[in-house]
């Protein structure tokens, strides 16, 4: 059974489109899509890959956040899939590859949770560095503690950020304004925002810094990317902050130099195994500590936040269903080709190969189709192109295109 054979090439009418969000995405980014007329459903908690596989079935979009994994043995059941909206920054939770060669465009929220991090990550750094975790705990349990041993004021001190993408940088720019000086390091070549001064390896970054921030993405190169080796090589009574992705961090290694008291405070948002539903158990090597800040994976977890990626994403989403569009497709060659309704829409997903642009008008002129506009993008190994003509395409045209060789997937738009 070839991909062309699983999935279907006739129009949907924005009726007939089924949406699934999990995850408590927000109403915001369900309302949009119901105004579109589509038929969304929306549940609360991640789904495991089993619960998926059977939610997935009939579903044209899906919406996921952090915690909801897209394997390939889900998207082998997901006929009728069309894109997958990560409403979150990282994408490290949907295997890329395999929604790629099944012509499954996937979106995120690069931008709208930014700042929310970065305010999180300043009010952490703060109250470690003033101990405040600790102070209020005493003082719920009817201790008086006042005292000025250990606690400091940021000014002055070194902020190490490791990661200086959009959230680094900004947290950059932030903590400078607060009287940090700023190192970072990162293995693109970043252009330093204000005084900060890039470090030319992470070793000479952790020498130097009296905080150390990651900000890097999930990728499976970067598991275990922060253990017992980076964090003696901290400086003693340093604080230690991860806002980005579990993995990365070796907590055995962070709870015993939190013990041994090289490393004077840390602030986690995110985990290795993290609780898929509210109110689930939370384990984890760091409970118990004194000046260890834990946080429920809520970096971008602000109303504000949450409001911009629900209608980004979904906005997305509602582009690439409608009218084929890509723009910041995390996968997929990116076209925006503007949408005309006095026009009819054919979206070609092709293996990238020589030639396949002009079968495709080839097959159009034999059959009297003329093209109104047209638009192609290629990325690595998969090409896009969208056809514009003056009237519907009869059926056989249709199957002929499909047919070819290198169609991924073909879809009959309006």
């Amino acid at each position: 059974m070839t991909s062309n054979d699983l999935f279907p090439t006739e129009r949907l009418a924005d009726s007939d489109v089924r949406v699934l969000l999990l995850e408590n995405i927000h109403a915001d980014g369900a309302e949009f899509l119901r105004g579109k007329g589509y038929q969304v459903e929306t549940q609360d908690g991640a789904l495991g890959e089993d619960d998926l596989i059977e939610a997935i079935k009939g579903v044209h979009l899906l919406g996921i956040r952090s915690t909801t994994y897209i394997t390939e043995k889900v998207l082998d059941a997901a006929n009728d899939l069309l894109a997958i909206g990560a409403f979150c920054i990282g994408t490290n939770q949907i295997d890329l590859a395999a929604a790629t060669s099944r012509g499954v465009a996937v979106f995120n929220a690069p931008y709208s949770n930014t700042r929310s991090v970065v305010e999180l990550a300043i009010a952490e750094i703060i109250s470690l560095a003033r101990r405040l975790h600790e102070k209020s705990t005493d003082m719920h349990n009817g201790v008086w503690n006042k005292s000025a041993a250990g606690s400091h004021e940021v000014r002055g001190r070194t902020l190490g950020i490791i990661g200086y993408g959009n959230i680094g940088s900004q947290l950059s720019v932030v903590a400078e304004a607060l009287g940090f000086k700023v190192v970072f390091f990162d293995i693109d070549d970043k252009l330093a925002l204000g005084n900060a001064r890039r470090c030319s390896t992470i070793e000479e970054l952790l020498e130097t810094s009296d905080v150390v921030t990651l900000h890097v993405d999930g990728r499976p190169g970067n598991a275990g990317l922060f253990g017992r080796e980076q964090f003696e090589m901290m400086k003693p009574r340093s604080l230690f902050l991860n806002l980005s992705r579990g993995i990365l961090v070796d907590t055995v290694a962070l709870r015993e130099l939190i013990e041994s008291g090289h490393i004077a405070g840390a602030a986690v948002d995110v985990f290795p195994i993290e609780p898929k539903r509210q109110g689930d158990p939370f384990e984890s090597d760091l409970r118990g500590l004194k000046n260890v800040i834990l946080t429920p994976h809520v970096g971008g977890s602000t109303e504000e936040a949450q409001q911009d990626i629900g209608r980004f994403v979904a906005s997305k989403l509602r582009s690439y269903a409608a009218y084929g569009g890509t723009s910041l497709s995390v996968n997929m060659p990116e076209i925006n080709l503007p949408a005309d309704a006095s026009k009819h829409r054919l979206a070609h997903v092709h293996r990238n190969a020589p030639g396949v642009l002009a079968t495709i008008n080839g097959l159009l002129g034999e059959h009297g189709v003329n093209i109104e506009a047209q638009s192609l993008s290629t990325r690595g190994e998969i090409g896009y192109v969208l056809t514009d003509v003056a009237k519907g395409v009869a059926p056989e045209v249709l199957s002929a295109l499909a047919a070819l060789p290198e169609t991924v997937r073909l879809r009959e738009l309006t």
